[in-house]
């Protein structure tokens, strides 16, 4: 490939793609359903009213949105004219998003003035020095949706053009959020794999977009439903019924879920009465899932659940897609699968040496769809990457086939004063759901005068369960030992999540120590 061809946006071939996909139906929407010549159009007049407002090759956009379909027309709009996509998380702190703003040397702030006006307001109080866009009318800047639809893009493709890349924020489950910088290389690379889709005679993806679109992890499927021809039907959150609704109404044949959603949809006693049979890849993925859960969805759903492991560092790490309950490895239930596309996984100790199959150690990364660094901040990003492996901060291990099992992150593991020995979370947790009244359960270290850190459940028990937090206790006892059963079990009606749809042990953390002295 030459520089020319190599610098210029994925984007260009995107365009192409949807004019030769012409009438066939791209994205349902919310009160709007688009075919692909009208998709290309879209993208191509938000490029146009962005070069209008005056960002061009390099200028730095962050962003404030939920889930609109224009979101996409947006990330593919900015990469036309080569800028710099900052994705921001609404639900974040105030003064983190301010932070981003300064880290990401913003040039542009573009908010939905129809569902975030006051949160845009509030930051931009903060950063007045910053050019204003907006979705929507009555916002403190142009409405970008504003601007008459026009059929060719303000540059040609011989234009000058600088290297399209995003930026995206971290969940912040174990500190202060970071900017994961994804290049260009990162989307050429989405267009290799949606090729591979579609070559190797995959399903006709009909995916049901959920997760918002500031995840990386979320526009990925969402990418790669359009680069490949498939319908995308997109809703603006998870909500059980019109969820259910969609999926027969559009035949949905492919989803996103983590965890907790994936153990709401098979707790609701309305999934009995729903046709599912369309689905054929149902991805689940954020935080590990619990192998007892797993098995019920299988049972539910069929051979269609892929457990996946990501980060935003690294949306797609590994896969083991049509799971089943295998006689011969029962134990892969509790496994994220085997590496996906041309990812590497090996499991290094503490010194950077590689382990043997079954050894636990932290989990490194190396492929195409890994991260280019943390922007802004060069120290951190020589410590998290090494060598052109990233560490992920996992506690894992390989069996002999190369299937990759997680057992914590190295910042929640706790440490008891018995020798000083390790505990991971993961399988206490699998331990508590295993019980046949717990729907979901986390487990976090908590400070202990004998030893210096001790086990504390926080569960989620079945409406009108009958047990005791003694008798959860006690069969975690029986399933693992006394030193890896819980000391104390508190239930809880739901658990907190994070903006991710991970469960978020910082809270957790800060409502045990609240509640400590009233308890001591």
């Amino acid at each position: 490939m030459d520089n020319d061809v190599a610098a210029r946006s994925y984007v260009w071939r995107a365009l192409d793609q949807f004019a030769g996909y012409g009438d066939a139906e791209a994205i349902r929407a919310p009160g709007r359903t688009l075919t692909y010549r009208e998709l290309r159009t879209a993208v191509v007049t938000m490029a146009s009213a962005l070069h209008e407002q005056g960002v061009h090759a390099g200028t730095s956009v962050a962003i404030l949105v939920g889930n609109p379909h224009e979101a996409i027309f947006l990330q593919l709009g900015l990469h036309l004219l080569g800028c710099r996509s900052v994705w921001m998380i609404p639900s974040a702190p105030h003064r983190h998003r301010v932070e981003f703003l300064r880290l990401a040397e913003a040039d542009v702030f573009v908010y939905d003035a129809r569902t975030h006006d006051q949160l845009g307001r509030e930051l931009l109080a903060e950063v007045p020095h910053l050019s204003v866009l907006c979705f929507g009318g009555g916002g403190l800047g142009p409405d970008l949706l504003a601007r008459p639809l026009s059929g060719e893009p303000p540059i040609g493709r011989d234009g000058p053009e600088a290297e399209p890349h995003s930026l995206f924020q971290t969940g912040g489950t174990t500190g202060t959020p970071k900017l994961v910088l994804h290049r260009h290389s990162f989307f050429q690379t989405l267009m290799l794999f949606s090729d591979h889709w579609t070559a190797s005679g995959q399903h006709h993806l009909r995916h049901l977009a959920v997760s918002a679109f500031w995840h990386v992890s979320a526009q990925v499927p969402v990418l790669m439903t359009l680069f490949t021809g498939g319908t995308l039907v997109m809703h603006d959150k998870y909500d059980t019924q019109p969820f259910l609704d969609a999926i027969t109404r559009d035949r949905i044949t492919s989803i996103l879920l983590p965890p907790p959603l994936l153990y709401q949809l098979l707790d609701d006693p309305r999934l009995a009465g729903t046709d599912t049979s369309s689905l054929r890849m149902i991805s689940c993925g954020g935080s590990a899932a619990a192998p007892a859960r797993l098995a019920q969805a299988v049972e539910r759903f069929g051979p269609v659940l892929r457990p996946v492991y990501g980060m935003t560092e690294a949306p797609f790490i590994t896969a083991q897609p049509n799971l089943t309950i295998d006689p011969a490895h029962p134990e892969r239930l509790g496994s994220c699968g085997l590496p996906f596309g041309d990812m590497r996984v090996e499991i290094r100790a503490a010194d950077g040496t590689a382990l043997a199959a079954g050894e636990t150690g932290e989990v490194w990364i190396n492929g195409s769809l890994m991260m280019d660094g943390y922007f802004g901040e060069p120290g951190l990003t020589a410590q998290t990457l090494s060598g052109g492996w990233l560490r992920t901060g996992d506690v894992g291990r390989l069996d002999a086939d190369g299937y990759l099992f997680l057992v914590d992150r190295l910042k929640d593991m706790i440490i008891t004063g018995y020798g000083s020995t390790n505990i991971y979370t993961r399988p206490v947790e699998d331990a508590l759901v295993a019980h046949p009244q717990v729907r979901a359960a986390a487990v976090i270290g908590v400070p202990a005068d004998d030893t210096g850190e001790a086990v504390h459940a926080y569960a989620v028990v079945e409406p009108g369960a009958e047990v005791t937090p003694g008798e959860v206790r006690d069969f975690v006892i029986a399933e693992l030992n006394e030193m890896w059963a819980p000391r104390t079990v508190e239930f809880v009606d739901s658990l907190p999540l994070t903006a991710m749809g991970k469960i978020d042990k910082k809270e957790l953390r800060a409502r045990y120590l609240a509640a400590a002295p009233a308890t001591a």
